[in-house]
């Protein structure tokens, strides 16, 4: 995938990312002890590994039993935040279709919390599915959100200029574990269609 044009500062690297994600799976653990059965919903694309890290250090560090794990594509912004699709798009698969969520508590993992369109379509979703509660886990809150939504475990408030773009990089998705801020390149020439 081509990555859009501009200045990139890397805000977080790997060892700090892996320290904020601890943080995340220590805040995990506390909010659903003794809750079960737990499912856990990674917002696809990037969520999808956010949610295997995070469900990795619970069982591990935490002793949290395996939990249902389950992924969800979300789309509305591409990753420049051009609008994709003006009512937030919402797919599972068929396995994901036919998982009974009713008993279940719900954690919901994201990249990045920015208008709260995406969480809420999925929050929607998932209560319509039978959860019996649904909590939302963000590796980076922007703080921006245009509805009422908000993150039960967030890893990072960055408060960035609007144009900016904050970009976290995934694998396997990208190559480096690391959240970047890019300042879009904004010349004429280099617009975004």
């Amino acid at each position: 995938m081509e990555r859009p044009p501009g200045l990139r500062f890397c805000l977080y690297d790997s060892a700090r990312l892996d320290a904020v994600v601890d943080a995340m799976a220590a805040r995990a653990a506390t909010l659903f002890a003794g809750a079960s059965p737990l499912a856990v919903v990674g917002v696809l694309r990037r969520g999808a590994p956010l949610a295997d890290r995070l469900v990795e250090r619970m069982m591990r560090t935490h002793r949290i039993s395996q939990p249902l794990r389950l992924d969800l594509h979300v789309k509305r912004y591409a990753d420049d935040l051009r609008l994709l699709h003006p009512h937030t798009e919402l797919r599972e698969g068929a396995r994901e279709a036919a998982l009974d969520l009713s008993r279940h508590t719900v954690l919901v993992v994201d990249d990045v919390l920015y208008s709260g369109h995406s969480i809420a379509r999925v929050v929607a979703h998932l209560v319509s599915r039978g959860a019996v509660a649904v909590r939302v886990a963000v590796l980076v809150d922007r703080g921006v959100a245009a509805l009422p939504v908000h993150a039960d475990i967030c890893g990072l408030r960055l408060e960035v200029a609007p144009g900016d773009v904050v970009e976290c990089n995934v694998p396997p998705f990208e190559p480096d574990w690391c959240i970047e801020l890019l300042r879009p390149d904004r010349r004429p020439d280099h617009a975004v269609s």
